[in-house]
C-alpha cells in the first residue's frame, strides 16, 4: 500500500486526539498545523480515497465545536481503518434450514455515490448539528446547497508588501510568523499578538479573545492575511483579520473575491464556507445545462457548472459578473417563458368577436360629467380593437390615482353588453366593491343597450310571462326605478358581495345565471362555485395586485374564455409589468383629467407632531376629515414606531379627547373593516387611524390630510396610494410624511414625494433605492423570487425576453428532447413562485 507509514502515523494522533477528550492537544501546535506538515510528506497516501476524506473532513478543525470534532474525528478513524481490513470474501458456509436461520450483524456499507439529491446530512464530515442549521436556511440537499449563493464578497484580491500597506485600507499579505505571544486582558479572555514580515518589513497582528489560536501559529511558517491596516505606536497592524495558512492550493478564506454566505444559529463562517467549498467542487461538475449550446452561444453566457463555481468562490470580479449575469438570465429566462407561454395558450383560444357599437358609445360619452382625457381614448382604442378579435383579450390597465380606470371599465363593460354578453369586475374589498357599484349604477342606468340576442331567445306564452314577473322582481331588487329600465333597454347592476342577505343573494344569483343581470360587480364572491354566469363575456379585475394568478383564472373560468381587463392604480414599472403582468398587453392612462388638484406633500421628523396635530385640527374645525398611517397594528419592541393601536388611544385620550377618532387595521374581520370605512365616510368620526389596509377601497372626498407616521418603512408606491386618499373632493388636501431617519436612500425617497406627483416617476426612483424586493410593500402573490437577477436590469430582461421568444417560436410547448431540461426548470420555478406567494 502507498504510503502505508504515513496512513499509520496519522492514525495515531488521530486516536491521541480521540483519547484526550479532541481538545486539539494531540500534538503541540494544533492538528489543523500537523496536518499541513504530514500532507507535505505523504507521499503515496493521497492518493487513497480515505485519507482524502480524512483531510476534508478536519479542515477547520480549530474552530469546531466539541461535537463536530468527535463526529469527524471517529468518521476519520474509522475510514482510515478500513484501508487495512482485508478484502478477502469469507468462505462458503452449508446451507442452514430456513427455521435455524438468525438474523446477521449487517455488513458496513459503502458510502453511496454523490449526487444533487444527496442530503446534506449524508455528507462525509457534517455533522447532525452542522445538516439542521443548513436546514434553517431552506438547504436540505447538495442541489439546495449549490443555489445558497453568497449575499456579498470581501475583496481581498489587494496583495501587497507589507512596505506598501496602505493605513485605512483592506489588504492582503503572505508574511512568515516572526514571534507569538500572549497576552492577558481585564475581562480575563486574553489574545494573541503575531509579529509577521516580509522581505519589505514587519507587521504586528492582533486576536482579541482567541488565546486558542496560539496553537495554530507557528514560528517561520508562512500565512496569508487579509484585514483593514491600522497604525499602533507607529507599527502598521491588523486586528482579527481573516486569515489561513499559505498553500500553493487555492486559497478559501483569504487572498480573493471571499465569499460571505447567508447563515444561522450553529453555522460558523468559516466552516461553512469550507464546507460549501468542498461541496461545490464537487457537485457543480454533475449539473446538467438546461440551456441548449446554440441558447448559450446566442445570448453569450458561460456554462451552468461554471457559472455555480464562480458565483461561490470567483477567480476574479469579471467571473464573478459573468457568473450573475448566467444565472440572473435564467431567472429571467423562466419568467419570460411561463408568461409567454401563458398568454400564448390564452391567445390560442377562442373567444368572443364584440364589434364596436358606436350609438352606445357615444350615448355613454354623453351621459358622462367631464370629458375623457387623451389617455382614456387611447386606451379605449386599444381595448375595442383587441374586444373585436375572435381571440380573449387579456390587458392590463394602469392609471395612477384620480386617472379615471373606473370610465374606461365602464365603457368596456357597455360593449359587452351591447353585443349581449355579461360583464362583471371584481374588487378586493366590500367597499370599494360598492363604491363601483353605485357609481356605475348612476351611469349605465342612463344608457340604452340593444337586447336583440336576448328578444331572440326569450321563452313564449305563460314562460314568457312568469319570466317577465321574475325580472320585474329583479328590477325592483336591484333598486331599478321604471325611469332606469328605459322601456327594458337599460343596463342592469347587481351588487354581489359576502355581506348580502340570503333571500337577495339567491335572487341575484338567480338573474345572473339566467342572463337578467348585465353586469355584476362583487368581491371574491363573484369566482365561488355558486355563481353561474349565462354568458360571461368579460371581466374586469380592480387591484390586480391584491389578487392572484389563480384567482383571475377562476374568474375567467366562469365564462367561455371571456375578454379580460385587468386594472391597478399601483404605478408600475415597465420591468415590473414583464415580470409580473408579462402575460398581459398593457394601456398606460399616464394624464390625469383637468382641474384635479395638487396634493401638498411635507416631510416632518416626529419632533415637529404638534404642527401637524394643529394643522389637523384647523381642517377639523372647518368640517374636514383626517387619515393617520402607521406601520404597525401593535406595539413591538424591535421598532421605536407608534403603531395603529397605541396612536389611536394617545390621539382620542390626550391629542383630541374632544373629537371623534375610529381605528382600522388588517386583522380586523373584513366585515369589522367595511363598517369602519362606512362610518367614517358617513362622517360619524373625524379622524380614522390605520394601518396599510386603507391603500386601496376607501373614497372620502370629505378627507383633506393624510399623516403617515414611520413613512420610511413604505414603499414609494404605497405612499403615492395613501396620498391619493385624500384630494378626492373640492377643497385643498394635504399630506404630511413623519420619519426621523435621514439616511442617503430615505433623505432621497422622501424628497422625491415632496416634490413628484407622477406617480411613474416615483415607481421608478423607488425601483432604483430600494430594489424589487420591496416594491409593493408586501410579496406579490404569485411572484417569483429572485436570488441573483435584478429588475432594475433592464438589457438583461430585455435580452432573456428576446430568447424566450425565439425559444417558443420554435417550439411553443418545448417539447423538443433538447428543451426537456429547460422546460423542467421552467416548471419547478413557477411552481416554487406559487408556494412562495
Amino acid at each position: 500500500m502507498d504510503g502505508k507509514e504515513q496512513i499509520i502515523q496519522l492514525g495515531k494522533i488521530l486516536r491521541a486526539e480521540q483519547e484526550q477528550g479532541y481538545a486539539d492537544t494531540a500534538v503541540p501546535d494544533g492538528l489543523e498545523r500537523y496536518l499541513t506538515s504530514w500532507r507535505l510528506e505523504a507521499n503515496g497516501a493521497l492518493s487513497h480515497p480515505p485519507v482524502q476524506q480524512t483531510l476534508e473532513l478536519l479542515a477547520g478543525y480549530s474552530v469546531f465545536d466539541a461535537i463536530t470534532r468527535k463526529t469527524r474525528i471517529d468518521i476519520a478513524i474509522d475510514a482510515l481503518r478500513a484501508l487495512f481490513r482485508p478484502a478477502t470474501p469469507a468462505p462458503a458456509k452449508p446451507a442452514v434450514p430456513a427455521a435455524k436461520l438468525r438474523p446477521q450483524p449487517a455488513t458496513e456499507k459503502p458510502a453511496p455515490p454523490l449526487t444533487l439529491e444527496t442530503t446534506i446530512d449524508q455528507l462525509p464530515g457534517i455533522g447532525k448539528v452542522t445538516a439542521q442549521s443548513f436546514k434553517r436556511l431552506g438547504v436540505r440537499t447538495v442541489n439546495d446547497m449549490l443555489y445558497h449563493f453568497p449575499h456579498r464578497y470581501d475583496d481581498f484580491t489587494s496583495q501587497k508588501q507589507i512596505a506598501d500597506l496602505e493605513i485605512g485600507s483592506t489588504e492582503t499579505v503572505v508574511a512568515s510568523v516572526i514571534d507569538i505571544r500572549t497576552f492577558g486582558t481585564r475581562s480575563g479572555m486574553g489574545g494573541i499578538e503575531l509579529l509577521v514580515g516580509d522581505q519589505s518589513g514587519n507587521l504586528k497582528v492582533v486576536f482579541f479573545r482567541q488565546p486558542w489560536l496560539a496553537k495554530q501559529f507557528v514560528i517561520g511558517a508562512q500565512i496569508v492575511l487579509s484585514g483593514k491596516i491600522d497604525s499602533f505606536q507607529g507599527l502598521r497592524q491588523m486586528t482579527g483579520p481573516d486569515w489561513e495558512p499559505y498553500s500553493d492550493d487555492e486559497l478559501i478564506h483569504t487572498g480573493r473575491l471571499v465569499p460571505v454566505h447567508p447563515l444561522t444559529k450553529g453555522l460558523y463562517e468559516r466552516n461553512a464556507r469550507s464546507i460549501i467549498k468542498r461541496v461545490v467542487d464537487r457537485a457543480a461538475p454533475l449539473v446538467q445545462d438546461y440551456l441548449p449550446a446554440k441558447v448559450r452561444d446566442r445570448a453569450g453566457l458561460m456554462s451552468l457548472a461554471d457559472a455555480l463555481v464562480q458565483i461561490h468562490f470567483p477567480n476574479d470580479k469579471e467571473h464573478l459578473e459573468r457568473a450573475r449575469r448566467r444565472i440572473g438570465f435564467d431567472e429571467f429566462l423562466f419568467i419570460q417563458l411561463g408568461v409567454l407561454q401563458r398568454k400564448l395558450l390564452w391567445q390560442g383560444e377562442h373567444g368572443y368577436a364584440m364589434p364596436f357599437n358606436q350609438d352606445v358609445h357615444e350615448e355613454l360619452l354623453s351621459k358622462l360629467p367631464f370629458d375623457l382625457t387623451g389617455a382614456q381614448v387611447r386606451a379605449l382604442e386599444e381595448i375595442f380593437v383587441d374586444m373585436q378579435r375572435p381571440v380573449p383579450m387579456a390587458r392590463l390597465l394602469q392609471g395612477d390615482v384620480g386617472s379615471g380606470k373606473t370610465a374606461v371599465a365602464a365603457a368596456t363593460a357597455v360593449q359587452a353588453i351591447a353585443n349581449g354578453f355579461q360583464a362583471a369586475i371584481m374588487a378586493p374589498t366590500e367597499i370599494l366593491a360598492e363604491q363601483h357599484y353605485k357609481g356605475l349604477k348612476a351611469l349605465l342606468g342612463q344608457v340604452r343597450v340593444p337586447r336583440a340576442m336576448q328578444e331572440a331567445t326569450a321563452p313564449a306564452d305563460a314562460q314568457a310571462a312568469a319570466h317577465q314577473a321574475e325580472l320585474t322582481e329583479l328590477k325592483r331588487l336591484l333598486g331599478m326605478m321604471p325611469e332606469d329600465d328605459l322601456d327594458g333597454a337599460g343596463v342592469r347592476v347587481a351588487l354581489l358581495t359576502g355581506s348580502l342577505g340570503a333571500k337577495e343573494r339567491r335572487r341575484v344569483l338567480e338573474g345572473i345565471a339566467k342572463g337578467d343581470v348585465d353586469l355584476v360587480v362583487g368581491t371574491h364572491a363573484l369566482i365561488t362555485e355558486s355563481v353561474q354566469y349565462a354568458q360571461l363575456g368579460l371581466v374586469v379585475v380592480d387591484e390586480q395586485h391584491r389578487f392572484g394568478v389563480e384567482q383571475r383564472q377562476r374568474l375567467k373560468d366562469k365564462g367561455f374564455n371571456p375578454h379580460m381587463l385587468v386594472m391597478t392604480a399601483t404605478p408600475i414599472p415597465r420591468t415590473l409589468t414583464m415580470t409580473i403582468y408579462g402575460d398581459l398587453d398593457t394601456s398606460v392612462l399616464d394624464e390625469l383629467p383637468p382641474g384635479r388638484q395638487e396634493i401638498k406633500t411635507r416631510w416632518i421628523v416626529s419632533a415637529e407632531r404638534d404642527k401637524a396635530y394643529k394643522h389637523m385640527r384647523r381642517e377639523i374645525s372647518r368640517g374636514r376629515q383626517a387619515y393617520v398611517v402607521c406601520p404597525l397594528v401593535d406595539e413591538s419592541e424591535k421598532v421605536d414606531l407608534p403603531s395603529a393601536e397605541e396612536m389611536y388611544a394617545k390621539l382620542q385620550g390626550e391629542t383630541f379627547p374632544d373629537l371623534r377618532v375610529t381605528l382600522i387595521h388588517g386583522k380586523m374581520l373584513p366585515r369589522e373593516k367595511d363598517e369602519a370605512m362606512v362610518s367614517f365616510r358617513n362622517h360619524e368620526y373625524d379622524i380614522m387611524v390605520a394601518t396599510a389596509v386603507i391603500e386601496v377601497g376607501i373614497d372620502v372626498p370629505n378627507s383633506t390630510t393624510m399623516v403617515i407616521e414611520g413613512a420610511d418603512r413604505f414603499g414609494l408606491a404605497q405612499l403615492h396610494q395613501f396620498r391619493g386618499r385624500v384630494g378626492r373632493g373640492m377643497h385643498q388636501s394635504y399630506c404630511i410624511l413623519v420619519s426621523d431617519k435621514e439616511n442617503e436612500v430615505t433623505k432621497q425617497r422622501l424628497e422625491a414625494m415632496e416634490q413628484t406627483r407622477d406617480g411613474f416617476k416615483l415607481a421608478e426612483i423607488d425601483l432604483q433605492l430600494r430594489g424589487p424586493g420591496e416594491f409593493f410593500g408586501t410579496r406579490q402573490s404569485g411572484t417569483p423570487d429572485l436570488k441573483v437577477a435584478q429588475l432594475a436590469d433592464t438589457r438583461l430582461l430585455h435580452a432573456a425576453n428576446l430568447e424566450a421568444q425565439k425559444i417558443l417560436a420554435e417550439d411553443p410547448q418545448l417539447a423538443r428532447p433538447e428543451h426537456t431540461l429547460l422546460k423542467g426548470k421552467v416548471e419547478q420555478f413557477w411552481v416554487d413562485a406559487a408556494k412562495a406567494g
